[in-house]
């Protein structure tokens, strides 16, 4: 097997990919293999979902269902959100949120707990109210809001089983503008912190961690009465021409802006689906810090700017709210999100993660699972009341350890 991630920084070490198409074939792939794991998009930057054997769900038929009087979607997981949103777009219907890509599979952005932004937004995973499984044992296990370890399966990092069903609250569509401001002076983020996140219902602040902030996308629900334009945004001066979070890169790849009104599902990701948004040549970390921290925390990452300007391509503050999921990053209490882009230079990055980490330590900074970071398990189970009780959880349903493997014994199990 030669496959490698999206963005060519692992190549997986897995000795064969199955490609079952049904369940029950799935059933007896994964109670023969010793050790498996379920291959998504390949959107992580690390070996989280490598195993001895490795499973694609893609072959697995999608079967939508809508269910209008529960508002929900039940979709096979290895959907992709574009093709769910073109789903949901012919209904009527729409999800809460968006991430930044719509190219992410379903699955595996609910595993690992991905998110957009929004003050009142939870992450991808908490529009989910059931999800069906297959253990290590073959055995199929569903579960729905509301029952017990309901909130300790949905974050599941893949060490529970091969998740093969998942349902979503959906809700009616709408529409959405996007607007960029440029030139945002640190010290008016600082002051108007919560101002600046509330101007839409989703924003992203765009930086280089330089003399001010590069950029602030704002999102925003078309409502019924008129639009208040704006021209600026405390003092970020609104963008004439459309842009890329990377300043100097042609913004043909990312929805449109200027205030165009648009289908939810074309605004709140940052680049369309139709496209694709990189060639991969690129790193990605980022650290989940309580709200309430944002301030301090922003400052202690600028004041190691210098060893990670030299790596860096753009980073992006954002928003999530709380929620009640066990291993979310947003466990608990809302949240501000620093992400980073890293030029695809894997020392030079693990060397600015070094400062970084060491920075972001005494605010407790939860790691998002499904890029690259340092810290172990030492230092990240106990960011989490529940990982104690996800231990077991795994154990319970995984008993053999088929879905066991090496990142999650180093980052989050133990050994």
């Amino acid at each position: 097997m030669t496959e490698t991630n999206w963005a060519g920084t692992h190549a997986y070490r897995a000795a064969a990919l199955h490609r079952p198409a049904s369940v029950a074939e799935l059933q007896e792939i994964v109670a023969a293999a010793p050790q498996v794991r379920v291959l998504g998009s390949r959107h992580s930057f690390t070996d989280i979902a490598d195993a001895a054997e490795l499973v694609s769900l893609d072959g697995l038929p999608a079967d939508p269902v809508l269910d209008p009087a529960a508002g929900t979607v039940t979709i096979g997981a290895a959907l992709r959100y574009g093709q769910l949103a073109a789903l949901l777009g012919d209904a009527g219907l729409a999800l809460h949120n968006l991430a930044s890509l719509p190219h992410i599979s379903v699955a595996g952005a609910v595993a690992t707990a991905t998110h957009g932004s929004g003050d009142r937004n939870g992450n991808l995973a908490t529009a989910v109210a059931a999800l069906e499984l297959v253990t290590s044992s073959g055995e199929i296990v569903s579960t729905a809001r509301g029952d017990p370890d309901f909130d300790g399966t949905v974050v599941g990092l893949g060490a529970l089983g091969a998740v093969t069903r998942v349902t979503l609250d959906v809700e009616p569509a709408y529409a959405v503008r996007q607007r960029v401001f440029e030139g945002l002076r640190w010290e008016a983020l600082y002051e108007r912190f919560d101002a600046v996140f509330a101007a839409g219902d989703s924003v992203s602040v765009f930086t280089r961690w330089g003399a001010t902030t590069d950029q602030v996308w704002v999102k925003s629900r078309v409502g019924p009465a008129p639009e208040e334009v704006r021209d600026e945004l405390f003092g970020a001066v609104a963008a004439t021409v459309e842009r890329h979070p990377i300043l100097g890169l042609d913004a043909v790849n990312c929805t449109p802006q200027l205030g165009v009104p648009g289908a939810w599902s074309d605004r709140l990701p940052h680049f369309r689906m139709g496209f694709t948004p990189s060639a991969g040549e690129e790193i990605q970390s980022e650290f989940l810090l309580p709200r309430s921290d944002a301030v301090a925390g922003i400052e202690a990452i600028r004041g190691v700017a210098a060893a990670l300007r030299p790596v860096l391509l753009v980073a992006e503050i954002r928003t999530v709210a709380a929620d009640a999921l066990w291993m979310s990053g947003e466990h608990g209490r809302d949240t501000v999100a620093v992400h980073f882009t890293w030029r695809r230079e894997p020392e030079a990055v693990r060397r600015a993660l070094a400062a970084l980490e060491g920075a972001l330590e005494p605010f407790g900074a939860r790691p998002h699972w499904g890029k690259l970071f340092l810290a172990g398990a030492g230092t990240v189970a106990p960011l989490y009341a529940r990982a104690g009780d996800f231990a077991a959880l795994a154990a319970r349903l995984d008993p053999r350890g088929a879905f066991r493997n090496a990142w999650l014994e180093r980052h989050v199990l133990g050994d």
